[in-house]
């Protein structure tokens, strides 16, 4: 199962998670021109989140660069701005996208999973634990526009992904890992098609047509009224969501035991430097 996390906290850091980034100012807000009911863009360092053209809907975009991995400091504030927007009635849905042009997210940042101590790795994955369960089960209606780029002659394109019930769904891997595994020119189309075909994603559509279509699906879903949507949701859902919640500590500490192995510790360092020099 993908989890997510945020890990031992004090009771008040849990209730004001935002105390936990330092020299980060998150609700700094400013007015949106042209929005409807008053609605405002806020941000933090790693998340930007502004409204949409269509009312009730924001943009939440990604921009960790270069590639937005999910670092202990962009989980948590993911959290926070989903938080945010479900306390404000204005919002009904919400498009979850990248800030950088060609990449949506390359995963997990293994620089928290390197050289760390016991105390952080378990921090990061209950932040992992809590991502996964804010999203999972957000009363939002949530469309992932995955923004990835590939080689001519099709240039950039987009991934659509929508749940059945309106929750989200993302691509797994950056365009570099795309490239590697499948090899050649082709090898992004090949892959986004197999991503279609077996449900990752809704659809496949051109980049410059990818937040207009994000749009076009979310309208369909706040068509259904909200107490439906959400119930059924909660139905289908809950479940899923319990089993974490009743063996999440052990799942962190499964996690900090395997994570901590010194075969595992000394592959992802040696991951890390060829990174290092294939980027020098």
């Amino acid at each position: 199962m993908a989890l997510t996390a945020v890990l031992r906290l004090p009771a008040r850091a849990l209730l004001r998670p935002w105390a936990l980034l330092r020299g980060v100012a998150l609700g700094r807000t400013e007015a949106a021109a042209g929005i409807r009911n008053g609605a405002r863009r806020f941000g933090s360092q790693h998340v930007l989140v502004e409204p949409a053209a269509a009312a009730g809907v924001a943009v939440m975009k990604l921009r960790n660069p270069p590639v937005n991995s999910l670092s202990l400091e962009l989980l948590t504030e993911l959290v926070i701005s989903l938080e945010k927007l479900e306390n404000d009635k204005v919002f009904r849905g919400v498009i979850l996208t990248s800030d950088c042009p060609s990449v949506f997210s390359s995963g997990l940042d293994l620089r928290e999973l390197c050289g760390r101590n016991p105390a952080r790795y378990a921090e990061f994955w209950k932040a992992v634990q809590e991502m996964w369960l804010r999203f999972y089960l957000s009363n939002l209606v949530l469309v992932a526009a995955i923004n990835v780029s590939g080689p001519p002659p099709r240039g950039r394109a987009g991934l659509l992904g929508v749940s059945p019930r309106g929750g989200a769904r993302t691509w797994p891997q950056p365009p570099e890992a795309l490239r590697e595994e499948g090899g050649g020119r082709g090898a992004p189309q090949r892959i986004r098609a197999e991503a279609l075909q077996v449900g990752m994603v809704d659809q496949v559509v051109p980049e410059d047509q990818l937040l207009s279509t994000a749009l076009s699906v979310m309208a369909k879903w706040l068509a259904v009224p909200d107490h439906a949507r959400q119930l059924t949701k909660s139905m289908i859902r809950q479940a899923t969501a319990d089993r974490l919640l009743k063996q999440r500590d052990a799942d962190i500490q499964n996690f900090v035991s395997f994570i901590s192995k010194d075969a595992i510790q000394k592959s992802l360092q040696t991951y890390l430097e060829k990174l290092k020099q294939k980027k020098g």
